[in-house]
């Protein structure tokens, strides 16, 4: 073990490091009541690695297979790499659901759940409450507020700011630079139905393309794409592509003008 400097090391802690299953940077903080699970699903043993100066929060829950970067931050009652256990278009979440990796500096404020598979880039923020699902991918500097949702393999660029409230829907696209508002919706199903293995299609999640502004509470259709640097307006519902450079708003939302340096 290296040198730690902690508000207090268990005695379970010490043990996993003994048996290879916990790296433990220098410098790291890890409250006693944080909880080091290295077993999955299916019972198979699986490693944690903290780089140095990690700060783990109490009552905060990190899974086998996960490894965090140097200085990263990890709040209170937070959880990272729990495998996800369920059904969806066809496929059973089970077992280790691949290794969670969160980048150096990221903060993960508390309360944040980070299912296994999410990877989370350098200096990135969580807000208080997110959930992001199975295999999510967040680039760097990114900054996701309190509240809100990402659905499974969801991919989201650097320098993107997601504000409260708001949920992606399962294979969202969000290139680098775009704004999102608070309680924005997405949807990525055309037919509704969700849970009916003899009828499922393939989803048609929006797509959110670089720089582009989306107000507060907007609704963006299945199959949306929003171009580059376009701007839709707050309470709009986006039932069309809306191209590059365009402000477009209303219900549904249509083209408006043009988006001016």
């Amino acid at each position: 073990m290296h040198a730690i400097s902690t508000i207090g090391v268990t005695a379970a802690v010490t043990d996993l490091v003994r048996a290879g299953l916990l790296e433990i940077g220098d410098g790291c903080q890890i409250h006693p009541t944080a909880v080091f699970m290295t077993a999955d699903l299916l019972g198979t043993l699986r490693p944690i690695v903290l780089g140095a100066r990690v700060t783990i929060g109490a009552f905060a829950v990190v899974h086998g297979g996960t490894r965090v970067g140097a200085d990263a931050r990890l709040g209170h009652r937070v959880i990272v790499g729990e495998p996800e256990h369920g059904y969806a278009m066809r496929q059973i979440y089970q077992g280790s659901g691949g290794t969670t990796e969160i980048g150096s500096g990221v903060v993960l404020r508390a309360g944040a759940i980070l299912y296994a598979g999410v990877r989370v880039g350098e200096g990135s923020t969580i807000g208080h409450h997110a959930l992001l699902r199975t295999n999510v991918v967040v680039g760097s500097g990114s900054q996701l507020a309190a509240n809100l949702t990402v659905e499974r393999g969801s991919r989201i660029g650097d320098g993107v700011r997601c504000s409260p409230g708001t949920h992606l829907t399962a294979d969202t696209v969000v290139a680098d630079r775009v704004f999102i508002g608070a309680g924005v919706r997405t949807i990525n199903d055309k037919r509704l139905t969700w849970r009916d293995p003899d009828n499922e299609q393939p989803l048609d999640p929006p797509v959110f393309e670089y720089g582009c502004k989306v107000g507060s509470g907007v609704c963006v259709m299945a199959g949306i794409t929003i171009g580059a640097h376009a701007l839709i307006g707050s309470g709009s519902v986006v039932t069309r592509d809306v191209s590059a450079n365009t402000i477009a708003y209303g219900v549904p939302a249509r083209s408006r003008g043009q988006v001016t340096s």
